[in-house]
């Protein structure tokens, strides 16, 4: 029974969702590469569609698709990792400030000038 070209991309999808199912969380790198494959197939299969071939437009798409979302995921990942380290420093900071508050107040309380 040969394969239709729906059953093929179907086939396709399945085995890029399937190859995302981990015991981790996903990154934001991954997330990205997992939608614009996602996006790449189905774009890729209405274009291959209108000039006949869909199961090769997917699979173009998917390809093209996946190297946009994984660029994409990595800015995103970038971004979040640069967030977090000045979130860091300013928590650090302000617990700084606060222990010199501290101090200050103490010493002020022990001259009375």
């Amino acid at each position: 029974m040969p394969m239709t070209n729906l059953t093929k991309i179907s086939f396709l999808l399945l085995i890029i969702i399937s190859g995302t199912a981990c015991s981790e969380p996903m990154t934001t790198r991954e997330k990205g590469a997992l939608v614009g494959t996602g996006a790449g197939a189905v774009g890729g299969a209405i274009v291959g569609g209108a000039v006949g071939n869909p199961a090769a437009g997917a699979a173009i798409g998917s390809a093209l698709g996946l190297g946009a979302g994984a660029f994409v995921g990595d800015q995103l990942q970038k971004r979040e990792k640069q967030q977090a380290e000045q979130q860091r420093q300013i928590d650090k900071q302000q617990e700084q400030l606060e222990r010199q508050g501290e101090e200050l107040k103490r010493l002020e309380s022990k001259n009375t000038w």
